[in-house]
């Protein structure tokens, strides 16, 4: 990639992915270009779900005006996503490293190993009052404190407008982004889910997790929204965990993963099916297997289609024929839609594909079955059927 980029040069490189993997997987840059993709995809029945494809990981920390140039394009994210018609009840995807740096969240989770913090105390630090956190020095808590407002602003614009999915990153920092998060429900989902959290399955501790998550929404009396993965960072938390010598925090086995998702769905449908006004679940998945079950399930909990407790999400440009069939059907279905120009959204593109090799399986499949069904309309033409 790096050498097509070299050799065809900026704009030669991306006249090249244009038409190709950047049709396929991403909306547009202008938003003239994301409407006409918006517009398409509802047409589909399928509702966009927009992702400012920004994050950071350990060693790529940009600064203050960085972070505060992110968040205004989270906030513009925020505004696109409400001020048009594209669907009903618009939903975007945020990464807090976008805001805030790896290494503080990495810091900030060693320290909450000894100490958790106070969901108040952040409440106080979001509404602008100059809070010292016990473990952090001078600089990080002032960094701290920046990232918060900054948080606080993006949840400000969007409540009551925008569903705000925060995506879940690397066990390293991951304690450090829930507690964000959940800090961020307690303060803005008093009267519905406004801030989701995210799960990854994959995790030998994820079903303690969200159960944990269950207690405090209900002890601390806001809504909870969950976004349910299996995850994508599988090959990296492992050779972490090989590295530093601890054990590997993900299932043994693939069938141990698809076992943890279903449990952790029936945990949340159950819920939802008890209590759908403060409860809701997107589930985030490309295996057929676990978007059979949910269905089966809501169908004997008698959950409603489109209530909007319950809806499901893909990828844009990936398992096409999933989202479409649950849309036929009446389910609300989502499309995690990432949008920019083509140096914005190819490092995102880059990692996704690096982190969800066995998603990428499922364009084989499409492929298969669209042969198929052409195979099928020849046949019928050629033997006089319509």
């Amino acid at each position: 990639m790096s050498a097509a980029r070299l050799l065809l040069g900026r704009r030669g490189f991306s006249l090249f992915l244009r038409p190709s993997v950047y049709a396929q997987f991403v909306a547009g840059e202008s938003e003239r270009e994301i409407a006409q993709s918006m517009e398409k995809m509802s047409s589909l029945g399928l509702r966009p779900m927009l992702a400012v494809p920004i994050e950071e990981d350990l060693g790529e920390s940009t600064g203050e005006q960085r972070y505060d140039d992110n968040m205004a394009a989270m906030l513009e994210c925020v505004r696109m996503s409400h001020s048009n018609a594209w669907s009903k009840d618009p939903m975007m995807q945020l990464k807090i490293t976008a805001l805030l740096s790896a290494e503080l969240c990495v810091k900030i989770t060693t320290v909450l190993s000894g100490k958790p913090y106070d969901l108040d105390l952040l409440l106080r630090a979001m509404d602008g009052q100059s809070i010292s956190f016990p473990g952090l020095d001078e600089r990080e808590n002032a960094h701290f404190l920046c990232g918060l407002k900054r948080l606080n602003k993006i949840a400000e614009a969007s409540v009551n407008k925008v569903r705000v999915l925060v995506d879940a990153e690397y066990t390293y920092m991951n304690p450090a982004l829930s507690l964000v998060t959940m800090a961020m429900m307690k303060k803005f989902n008093q009267d519905g889910a406004w801030i989701w959290n995210t799960y990854q399955c994959y995790l030998k501790e994820s079903r303690s997790l969200l159960l944990d998550a269950l207690c405090l929404s209900s002890s601390q009396s806001f809504c909870l929204g969950v976004k349910l993965v299996r995850g994508a960072y599988m090959d990296k938390e492992r050779q972490l965990a090989d590295i530093e010598g601890r054990p590997d925090p993900i299932h043994e086995s693939w069938q141990d993963t698809n076992d943890s998702y279903n449990g952790s769905l029936e945990v949340m449908l159950e819920v939802i099916s008890q209590n759908p006004q403060r409860h809701r679940i997107i589930v985030a998945t490309h295996n057929e297997e676990s978007v059979r079950q949910a269905a089966q399930r809501m169908a004997d909990l008698e959950i409603d289609k489109d209530g909007g407790s319950v809806c499901f999400g893909q990828l844009l440009g990936m398992c096409d024929h999933v989202s479409l069939t649950l849309a036929q059907q009446g389910y609300v279905v989502y499309k995690s839609v990432p949008y920019g120009s083509v140096d914005d959204t190819l490092p995102y593109l880059v990692r996704r594909a690096q982190e969800n090799r066995t998603v990428l399986q499922g364009i084989r499949k499409e492929r298969d079955l669209l042969r198929q069904e052409l195979r099928r309309r020849m046949r019928l033409g050629l033997g006089g059927g319509s």
